[in-house]
Formats: C-alpha cells, sequence, structure tokens
C-alpha cells in the first residue's frame, strides 16, 4: 500500500515522463481517469479491464483519501490478478496526489511495471473530485474524464478543466437519464461546444458492450503509442 504523506515539500511536474524504462524496455502507456464521485470512475476501470485483458497486458493504480475501497471492489470482482492492483491512499485532496505531488502513485506504477511486468497498460483511477481535476503529463500520458447523467445535465455546459481539456469525456449512466430528467441531446451539444474537436463518449455500465466505445478508444491510444516508440 503507498501513502502520500503530508508534511513533504511536493514537487512540481511539468513534463512527460520518459516512455522507456531504465532498463532501456519500454514502458507501458499510463492513462488517468478522474471525475466526481459516484460518477462511475470504478466501474470504468473495471469495464475496461474486462473489455481489454485478453487482447494486452493491463495493472491498475486506485486513489482514495482514506481507505482501499475502489482497490477492494476491483478485486472482488476480479477484473486483473490481484497482484495487478495496487491502491494509494493520498490523505489529503485527490487532485494532490494526481497533479501536484504525483511521487506515491508514480512509486506505484513503477512498482507495478517491476512485479507484474511487462505491461502494455496502466491506468490510475484518481479519487472522487470536482470538475477542475487534471492529472500531471508526469504520472498520465492521456486522461479521460468521467461524469454522469444523475449530476444534472448542466455538467457539460459548466465545463472545467477536466470537461474541456480532457482527451476523452466519458457521459456515463445514459440508462438514467429519463428518470432523472437529463437531456442527452442537451448534453452532447454542450459537451461540443465546450470540447471541439476533442471526443466524447455515452456509457451505460450495465450492460458488457457499454463500455466499447471507450475501449475502443483506448485501444487507438495504444497503436498510437507503440508506434512512437518503434
Amino acid at each position: 500500500m503507498h501513502r502520500h504523506h503530508e508534511g513533504t515539500f511536493p514537487e512540481r511536474y511539468t513534463y512527460s515522463a520518459e516512455t522507456r524504462r531504465p532498463d532501456g524496455s519500454r514502458r507501458a502507456l499510463r492513462i488517468g481517469l478522474g471525475g466526481p464521485v459516484g460518477s462511475g470512475k470504478t466501474a470504468t476501470v473495471a469495464g475496461l479491464c474486462r473489455a481489454l485483458r485478453d487482447e494486452i497486458s493491463i495493472a491498475v493504480v486506485t486513489n482514495d483519501i482514506y481507505t482501499r475501497e475502489d482497490a477492494e471492489f476491483l478485486l472482488r470482482e476480479a477484473v486483473l490478478p490481484h497482484e495487478r492492483i495496487t491502491a494509494v491512499e493520498t490523505g489529503a485532496c485527490p487532485h494532490t496526489a494526481i497533479r501536484d505531488d504525483i511521487s506515491a502513485n508514480l512509486e506505484a506504477v513503477e512498482d507495478l511495471e517491476e512485479t507484474a511486468g511487462p505491461l502494455d497498460l496502466v491506468l490510475v483511477e484518481s479519487g472522487g473530485d470536482n470538475l477542475t481535476a487534471t492529472f500531471s503529463k508526469g504520472l498520465a500520458d492521456a486522461q479521460i474524464f468521467v461524469i454522469d447523467t444523475a449530476g444534472g445535465d448542466d455538467i457539460p455546459r459548466k465545463g472545467g478543466p477536466g470537461v474541456t481539456t480532457s482527451d476523452l469525456l466519458v457521459i456515463n449512466k445514459t440508462d438514467l437519464a429519463p428518470h432523472v430528467g437529463s437531456d442527452l441531446d442537451a448534453m452532447a451539444r454542450d459537451a461540443k461546444a465546450q470540447r471541439g474537436g476533442l471526443p466524447v463518449a455515452f456509457t451505460s455500465l450495465k450492460t458488457a458492450e457499454g463500455i466499447k466505445p471507450v475501449a475502443d478508444w483506448v485501444r487507438e491510444r495504444l497503436t498510437d503509442w507503440s508506434a512512437s516508440l518503434v
């Protein structure tokens, strides 16, 4: 278990990490997943693991403030072997460990590559945070931001860095939209206005196929990542 300790002076990371490990081998693609509490980040991680685990080598790092709850959910669901799932207890605001002082998460990622590698993909799930949450480029090569229809159909319109700049915006729980009064067309229109040409995926994780648009996007990122390391 990895814990971020308050009282240390955080190092600010502003540049992408090396694409090779110290031994010269290629490192895994790192994708960060952020979003508000309850939006479905852990369910999205679980869906990606189920969809991709027979194709590629995956590991997961979860972040919670004081618990290992998200990691324990993934372990109970048996989405990956237990040695491929680890947890960081941030002990502070979730965005601190993914943006400001990323040392605990980097250590967790590197430990997984040492013990469970070689890996193709590491998913780093942030603790639940607000619309300003973003990942340091020193930790994540790409970022997915997850919101949901139950949070209100005005969320895309409100913007914030997670909504506007993430590499993929996921609007989850589309099956709940009729029950909570959310207009999916309005959410799609507002997301496009906020994000320009950046992609948006609508998901309902009640079915195995619900994760498909996100899994397909990850496959494309993996193809691009592999090509960049040739």
